[in-house]
């Protein structure tokens, strides 16, 4: 079968799209027919050697791409329950130092990190739903944000941002997005009540709309400093890249660290959330995905089909 690996760190050229032996699943596991592989900055991260020289990712000979998977289970391991071959299903592959992942034909991950989806799913659309939802639903979760709060949100029309003001919305949350200028519809649209230019002068801004500053701040834009500054002495600010700022002022600062959850998955998937898709590409060109996030200014993932 064919996957996309690299083997030393570098540009897109380094990527390769190998002849590879079919993956077993183990027990507790499945294999799933990808139908379905979106690319995610921290596979861009991977490919560059960003994280390995961050001391994220141990040195190894082959290291596979890709984190979101939708697709068919193709093969049960043992132990494994729920799950039928030919299910449609979603998962996320958490581990980076993996010589395959998700950008594959086939693919194996730990039943828990699976969650099945109605039959007849757009699973091109499905696919970019994992990474950028769980982080999401978990960076609210260290956020402990109340119905009724306000919450800033960084990086609102991407990926996890979209998805953060979606969910907060959803649980009656008062939103306040930060974006560029020509996405405001789209955050009104996913649910937020109030909305900055990311040109603007932020802490200022936030709070002539929410005097005293929000009760907390998800920064998937990785601002730092300024959105602490509009956040209440006493509020909680959570980082998505691993940079949150100094804590000032006894507000509670956090970092999200993804990890795979297939029950949550599953949650999601029935959440009525909108996974936006940029464009999809024959796993063939994959360095041309590379070199499109790499130049910004997406709306959406850009999805591998293989």
């Amino acid at each position: 079968m064919r996957a996309v690996i690299v083997r030393s760190f570098g540009g897109p050229e380094v990527l390769e799209v190998a002849e590879v032996a079919v993956p077993e699943p183990g027990a507790g596991q499945v294999r799933i027919r990808v139908a379905a592989a979106a690319v995610n900055p921290v596979d861009l991260q991977t490919r560059s050697g960003a994280l390995a020289a961050g001391g994220l990712l141990p040195e190894r000979a082959v290291v596979g791409l890709g984190w979101d998977v939708a697709g068919t289970v193709d093969v049960l391991g043992p132990e494994v329950v729920g799950f039928r071959p030919g299910d449609a299903v979603i998962g996320l592959s958490d581990r980076l130092a993996l010589p395959l992942k998700t950008q594959a034909e086939y693919v194996v991950l730990d039943a828990d990190a699976v969650a099945a989806v109605p039959a007849g799913t757009d699973l091109v659309a499905a696919a970019t739903l994992p990474l950028g939802g769980l982080t999401a639903a978990q960076a609210l979760d260290i956020a402990r944000v109340e119905p009724g709060d306000t919450l800033l949100v960084t990086g609102a029309a991407g990926s996890v941002g979209g998805y953060t003001v979606r969910l907060a919305a959803l649980a009656g949350v008062r939103v306040v997005a930060v974006a560029g200028g020509g996405d405001e519809e789209l955050v009104r649209g996913l649910g937020a009540e109030f909305f900055v230019p990311r040109t603007a002068d932020l802490p200022a801004a936030v709070r002539d709309l929410v005097p005293g500053g929000v009760h907390a701040a998800v920064d998937a834009a990785s601002v730092g400093m300024p959105v602490l500054d509009a956040v209440r002495g006493g509020g909680s600010l959570v980082g998505v890249l691993g940079n949150a700022p100094t804590p000032l002022r006894g507000i509670r600062v956090g970092n999200v660290w993804i990890r795979a959850d297939g029950s949550r998955l599953a949650e999601l998937a029935a959440a009525g959330l909108r996974p936006r898709v940029a464009d999809v590409l024959p796993l063939d060109e994959v360095g041309e995905a590379h070199r499109r996030l790499a130049a910004g200014g997406l709306r959406g993932r850009l999805v591998l089909v293989p």
